[in-house]
């Protein structure tokens, strides 16, 4: 794991608010040089710690008027059918996540969809015995009350 110091957390709060800030804005508002700046950046990058800059969207904004919260329960937990699984969620469009979880389930995604028809030929498409799939059980998002990436630290 890479040791984070206070300039590092300071970068890492500024970009996770906007991540089109410029080097020199960023520099003055974390007290550090651009040059700096730039090289905690690059191995922030390197480590692992950042994984990517995107720009977030809200899905009802382009069409994505469905948003479920999907708990998936696998016939066979063996490395290969989970890793199988894993590998068709990271295909698919509309999953937006996929994690393993504990408990009385295997998988939660979370999928943003066009459409009730739409989102039920997602369920025929994927969900099915073919990709492992016991039971998998729809949780419809009603509100987003609050939907954030910022990791404050």
């Amino acid at each position: 794991m890479y040791e984070l110091d206070k300039l590092d957390r300071n970068i890492l709060n500024e970009l996770q608010s906007d991540a089109t800030v410029s080097l020199k804005t960023l520099a003055e508002r974390v007290h550090s040089s651009v040059a700096t700046c730039q090289r905690r950046i690059q191995t922030l990058t390197q480590e692992g710690v950042i994984l990517r800059q995107v720009a977030l969207v809200s899905p009802p904004a382009v069409g994505r008027q469905i948003s479920v919260f999907v708990m998936v329960e696998m016939e066979n937990q063996s490395v290969y059918h989970q890793e199988r699984f894993e590998q068709k969620m990271r295909a698919e469009a509309d999953v937006m996540t996929c994690y393993e979880i504990s408990g009385d389930y295997d998988f939660l995604l979370l999928v943003h969809s066009v459409d009730m028809p739409t989102y039920h030929a997602f369920t025929r498409r994927v969900l099915t015995n073919e990709y492992n799939v016991r039971s998998f059980k729809s949780q419809f998002v009603m509100n987003f009350a609050k939907a954030e990436s910022k990791i404050t630290l």
